[in-house]
């Protein structure tokens, strides 16, 4: 009988890992009819001229395998945006990869980058998929940590964990789940660490045009040194609100993109052609659109926080990204953050993500993120519940 024969193991570093807890907290959502702010998607379509011209290239096609690399139009448009927005020479034959999604591209990089054994620096909180991605490289991964509620750099721990061995580190700016922007201080610091230790960059800065209040996206490519040693991903799911799209990018000196394309071959070898040339016409949107985008979500960001404020919550500061956090105890709540966040599932009808689940042991219990990036009625909605559930509580 089949269930009673002893099976070879499956891959024991993949499968050592269970359901993300986006997927936990989004089914559970759905059980119970939640006003879901745990998943970090826009619940409304981004522009509609784009959506229309895929449309109409899929069906004018062609649609046989584009070029491996990307079409041609749309790696034109990201160095002319890298020009444009950070003053980055790029050339778009031999620096410029189109994958799909900024996840196929982190992988790209990992496959193609990391002996086993090279250690690979890492700053948690961490998005989910980095510790895999690096593990099944055979990369050594070496963590620090930020810390609510001031995310502060934590420079000695973060030289220490660099040495000869380090291939590379993979920095987040602006930041998910934390929501800092490093700055041009924080960034050089790590800069003169890459060199130092001869080691590479790779940044994930798909919410580069998400920074809020003035302060500048600063892309480590931009450091001096660093041209040669960084791989910079972007993400037209983020910059143009369609996260179903699974449209990347990467700009990378032409010794890292040779290496990179290689795990890209094999990966997905490419992306839907229609959507490439879609995303080649956002690009070249007059900076109105991408300030715009910045300007909505920010307003978004005032809205929520100003109305969890409102309900008893300390809010954290949130520079970039999505995402808004805020410390749990602040509305008396004893238990920890995974317990809060299925209480207010259950008990107040609004979903969000425990903070905990981004660090891999430690004591930041206290915190749970929320999501902003959905319609103002809907995070209305989801404030006034948490207002009335943390009320009828303390009453």
């Amino acid at each position: 009988m089949l269930h009673s024969l002893i099976m070879k193991p499956a891959n024991s570093i993949l499968s050592s890992y269970g359901v993300t807890v986006f997927e936990t907290m989004s089914r559970l959502a759905i059980e119970t009819g939640a006003i879901n702010l745990g998943q970090g998607f826009p619940d409304e379509d981004g522009p509609e001229e784009l959506r229309r011209l895929a449309a109409e290239a899929a069906v004018a096609g062609p649609n046989q395998y584009p070029p491996m690399l990307g079409i041609p139009e749309l790696r034109q448009a990201v160095a002319a945006h890298n020009k444009r927005f950070y003053d980055l020479d790029v050339d778009w034959q031999t620096e410029v990869m189109v994958t799909s999604g900024a996840t196929e591209a982190l992988a790209d990089c990992m496959l193609a980058l990391i002996e086993p054994g090279d250690e690979v620096v890492m700053i948690e909180p961490l998005y989910d998929c980095y510790l895999p991605m690096v593990r099944r490289a055979g990369g050594v991964p070496k963590l620090v940590r930020i810390e609510p509620p001031n995310w502060e750099l934590p420079r000695d721990a973060l030289a220490e964990a660099f040495s000869d061995k380090t291939k590379l580190i993979l920095l987040n700016s602006p930041h998910n789940p934390a929501a800092k922007v490093f700055n041009a201080d924080e960034l050089q610091f790590i800069a003169d660490l890459v060199q130092k230790h001869d080691a590479y960059a790779v940044c994930d800065e798909v919410y580069e045009h998400l920074v809020f209040d003035g302060q500048p996206h600063i892309p480590l490519m931009t450091l001096d040194g660093m041209r040669e040693r960084c791989v910079r991903i972007g993400s037209a799911g983020k910059t143009f609100s369609m996260t179903s799209w699974k449209v990347g990018y990467m700009t990378a000196p032409a010794h890292l993109l040779g290496a990179i394309s290689k795990a890209h071959q094999f990966v997905t070898f490419t992306t839907p052609s229609c959507l490439q040339r879609a995303v080649a016409a956002g690009l070249e949107y007059d900076d109105s659109y991408f300030a715009g985008l910045s300007a909505q979500q920010q307003s978004k960001r005032d809205r929520i926080a100003g109305a969890l404020e409102a309900a008893g919550f300390e809010t954290l500061k949130t520079e970039g990204t999505y995402f808004l956090s805020v410390d749990i105890r602040t509305v008396g709540f004893e238990g920890d953050d995974a317990q809060f966040c299925e209480h207010i599932i259950r008990e107040a009808g609004v979903a969000a993500i425990p903070m905990s689940a981004f660090y891999q042991d430690g004591d930041v219990r206290h915190f749970a993120r929320f999501c902003f990036c959905k319609q103002d009625a809907i995070l209305d909605a989801a404030a006034e519940k948490l207002a009335q559930h943390f009320g009828a509580r303390g009453a």
